[in-house]
């Protein structure tokens, strides 16, 4: 079993790909600042307050056809 330091710095580093990954998509992009009410250019800054990377991942896992292509282009398993 992981010790919880280890699992955080786990989601974190998935955290940060699902926001490449976002970041990187013509189509997610707007919507994910539609529904965040972040700009584009605050995005930087907002990365840094917490909770923010718990609400990209919220995001990647509330669409399920997103989420698998986040999986597949990302080589992370779906049940990370």
């Amino acid at each position: 079993m992981a010790n919880p330091a280890s699992m955080r710095e786990e989601a974190e580093t998935i955290a940060v790909k699902a926001l490449g990954f976002v970041a990187a998509d013509p189509e997610l992009l707007p919507r994910f600042l539609a529904i965040t009410g972040i700009e584009a250019h605050s995005i930087r800054q907002a990365a840094g307050e917490p909770g923010f990377l718990a609400g990209v991942l919220q995001f990647i896992l509330a669409h399920e056809p997103t989420l698998m292509r986040f999986a597949e282009e990302t080589g992370t398993p779906p049940a990370s």
